[in-house]
């Protein structure tokens, strides 16, 4: 019996990046959304290594390299810069030193697709690095600047996975909010801040 025909549109947009303290638990302290994303790669390098014997290959095993995360942000703003890196703030004055401590956080962001589905992507263990500190002169026309800001992740054990994974996908088809709310809860251990309310690309 044929199955569910398959999506094979392509991703326009992204949306929605939230991240969470999570320390050494598996249950957020809070989630905060972080608006106006512009670009994320989520890198999962991943290579296969051969092993030779009697002039050919006797063996391969698949080695998977570390999970790093690059976004870029129309603005950052400075408390969730607190936040994100452990940056000590006394009298209205934040700064950062090589003692910060960046907390354990769990990051979900979506890709959006013309239709108005969504693709969220969660990762349930990491840690973000500070990022450089850029500027440049006015020049005749106004240009906007923007903010990028990096990430390690590691695995973490996930509800209901057999072994510990690093990152989680879901699909929601227009007007639904199902995988969104499942991923919510296994890498945020609590629901989506507008849970119960369908999610809908601006202008849809």
């Amino acid at each position: 019996m044929a199955g569910e025909e398959k999506n094979y549109r392509a991703s326009t947009g992204v949306d929605e990046f939230y991240y969470g303290e999570i320390g050494d638990t598996t249950a957020a302290t809070y989630i905060e959304r972080v608006k106006f994303l512009q670009n994320i790669t989520v890198e999962m390098p991943q290579e296969v290594v051969r092993a030779f014997g009697d002039n050919t290959t006797a063996e391969l095993a698949v080695s998977n390299g570390n999970i790093s995360v690059n976004s870029t942000f129309h603005k950052i703003p400075i408390e969730d810069k607190q936040k994100l890196l452990g940056w000590e703030t006394v009298e209205g004055l934040t700064a950062t030193g090589s003692n910060d401590n960046p907390p354990y956080v769990a990051v979900v962001f979506a890709k959006t697709y013309e239709d108005g589905s969504r693709q969220y992507v969660g990762l349930p263990k990491g840690m973000f690095t500070r990022p450089n500190v850029t500027g440049q002169t006015k020049g005749e026309s106004t240009e906007f600047s923007t903010e990028e800001i990096s990430a390690q992740f590691m695995d973490r054990e996930i509800d209901g996975f057999s072994e510990e994974k690093s990152v989680i996908f879901g699909e929601d088809k227009k007007g639904s909010t199902t995988n969104r709310d499942a991923i919510f809860q296994k890498v945020f251990g609590k629901p989506h801040p507008d849970a119960g309310t369908p999610s809908e690309p601006e202008g849809a």
